[in-house]
């Protein structure tokens, strides 16, 4: 047998040669001198000596020599570190596990779902040091570095989201915290698209031990809703079935019911009309996936947004275009006129200064303290009795300008706005200009006043050739929208695992309980309410629904194998040796002593 088989650096025997010098010193040293006593006791000692074995006496002279030699020949065996070859996996000091967190893993059977059995078995893999990553919409590191008692807890601490998972980002974060020598232990249903299977192979050619461990019971036969819509006051929704065989769903909402029939891998959609305030979707009968079976709708309670257009020269671009947006409802007034009652948003648009009346700016200041808003469109010359619902000094106007780069804004996203050829010069004396022209003259401004809104709108409509753009009307969608605090439906409902973004620091309501943040991750599904407005999050995820997974452990040629084949590694026996020479060196001290030479 080689020494390489049996001992991992095998030149440290070269320490052997320090047995050398000693031998040479036993070989040199004087014999002893041979003393007559005339004493008769010691010199019938000295016949019983000769009586003894001669073989053991010269045994016994050398028992220091050989114990020396001893301690020598274990210390070159510890430099020489033998071994025992022992199975890889009873030598892992730090674990990594990976929890998949994701919607699937809501699925129930016997009473138990996925997530549950997934936790316990990842509580029986915990080592002496763990790492926890958690693969939900995200992948977050719960743990890292505990013992055993801290990834207890922290897997204690864990429960299944609402929102689609992404266990190849998660694998690869635990690639990327684990140390030399690490385990990586994925619990998940694998029910995905299997994009893991490369986060996998890459830990595996780190020279990672990873072991996949499956928990894909239940979930045969699933139906869901899998996308949803908005058209004016309507939701749409679709079905998918996911089984083999025909099946009936009733599709409910707000005391509205409508059957569907779906054959196997069938979608179908039906449209439904939104209560004031929202509502839920529901499936029945449901099924073993209840995270599919629901969408939550969020609705203003009044959906409605009345708009009054004062003018004496009505821009029929503009009334056009508001006109056409879903669910506002456009009055058009000529000053004078007399004005009781109460409007979402107010817009004055080319307004003789003379014939405008107090009441008529009173209007404006009401649809504010209503919690709606006021536009005010640029004309030339501007009237003086808008007060201080106008956000511009002007000063005069120009022509041909430059514009500045838009500010980051809904109102301005996506939108090319095109320069003028006659603008209103002036500042800006409250508010955010959200566009302005090169010398500092706002196009476009905005500021809050209470729980209301005033927005300027700098564009002179007859010198100006934005009208005839495709985004015109989209612009001033947005703006009745924001200005009567009607976001659009499809910003008041998302998708689970998006995020949810405030200026500052805003107290949101969640399913699970009140937060306070600039911005909340929709991982579970459900309403959330901030600022007195209401949101919700639906799982709505075509793949996440898709809830039954191949069965890893009969890996085909195109997956990854559950287990890798056992590897043996040398287990160390130093310490044992260490122990030996200790034990040694306690011999000689020992014998030397009872030689009298200490």
């Amino acid at each position: 047998m080689a020494l390489a088989d049996v001992f991992l650096t095998p030149l440290g025997f070269a320490a052997l040669a320090a047995a050398i010098p000693i031998i040479i010193l036993y070989l040199v040293r004087p014999d002893p001198r041979r003393v007559r006593l005339p004493t008769y006791r010691f010199l019938s000692a000295d016949r019983r000596e000769d009586r003894s074995n001669p073989l053991f006496e010269r045994l016994k002279r050398s028992l220091l020599l050989l114990l020396q030699l001893l301690a020598i020949l274990l210390f070159a065996t510890a430099l020489a570190t033998p071994y025992v070859p022992v199975s890889e996996s009873s030598t892992v000091e730090e674990t990594v596990l990976v929890v998949d967190a994701s919607a699937s893993m809501s699925v129930e059977s016997d009473g138990q779902t996925r997530f549950s059995r997934a936790v316990t078995e990842a509580r029986s893999a915990v080592t002496g040091t763990t790492s926890v990553v958690v693969a939900g919409s995200n992948a977050d590191v719960a743990l890292r570095g505990g013992d055993p008692e801290q990834a207890r807890t922290a897997l204690s601490d864990l429960s299944a989201t609402a929102a689609p998972g992404d266990l190849r980002s998660a694998i690869s974060t635990a690639t990327a915290i684990a140390g030399e020598g690490s385990r990586i232990v994925v619990v998940s249903d694998f029910a995905d698209d299997g994009a893991w299977q490369d986060a996998v192979r890459v830990a595996r050619a780190r020279g990672l031990s990873v072991e996949l461990r499956q928990f894909a019971d239940g979930g045969t036969g699933n139906v869901g809703i899998v996308d949803r819509s908005f058209s004016g006051d309507e939701v749409t929704v679709s079905l998918k079935n996911y089984g083999d065989s025909a099946v009936a769903r009733s599709v409910s909402l707000g005391g509205q019911e409508k059957t569907l029939s779906l054959g196997p891998g069938d979608v179908r959609s039906v449209s439904l009309r939104i209560p004031g305030g929202g509502g839920t979707v529901r499936l029945s009968p449901g099924d073993d996936f209840a995270a599919d079976d629901v969408s939550y709708v969020a609705a203003p309670s009044d959906a409605v947004v009345d708009v009054l257009v004062l003018t004496n020269d009505e821009n029929r671009y503009l009334t056009t275009a508001l006109s056409v947006v879903d669910n506002v409802e456009v009055t058009v007034r000529n000053p004078p006129t007399s004005v009781t009652e109460t409007y979402d948003v107010v817009v004055y648009s080319n307004v003789n200064g003379e014939r405008l009346l107090a009441g008529n700016v009173e209007a404006g200041r009401d649809a504010i303290r209503e919690g709606g808003g006021v536009v005010i469109q640029a004309q030339d010359p501007m009237p003086g009795k808008y007060g201080d619902l106008l956000l511009v000094s002007p000063n005069g106007t120009a022509t041909n300008p430059t514009l500045g780069t838009p500010a980051q804004s809904e109102l301005t996203r996506g939108i090319d706005f095109p320069p003028p050829e006659l603008y209103v010069t002036g500042e800006l004396r409250e508010g955010r200009a959200l566009l302005s022209t090169t010398d500092g003259s706002p196009v476009l401004a905005t500021a809050q006043r209470g729980n209301g809104k005033v927005l300027y709108y700098g564009y002179i409509e007859e010198h100006s050739a934005f009208k005839y753009d495709y985004q015109y009307p989209v612009f001033w969608k947005r703006a009745v929208y924001d200005l009567a605090g009607r976001p659009p439906l499809s910003q008041l409902n998302a998708e689970t695992g998006a995020r949810l973004s405030f200026g500052n620091e805003t107290t949101v309501s969640t399913p699970g309980g009140e937060v306070t943040a600039s911005a909340v991750r929709l991982d579970d599904a459900g309403f959330y309410e901030a600022d007195d407005t209401r949101y919700s999050a639906s799982l709505l995820s075509e793949s996440e629904s898709d809830v039954v997974a191949p069965d890893i452990e009969s890996a085909g040629n195109d997956t990854v194998p559950a287990r890798e084949e056992e590897r043996t590694v040398p287990d160390p026996l130093t310490e044992w040796v260490a122990l030996a020479v200790m034990g040694g060196v306690v011999l000689e001290v020992a014998y030397l002593r009872k030689r009298g030479d200490l």
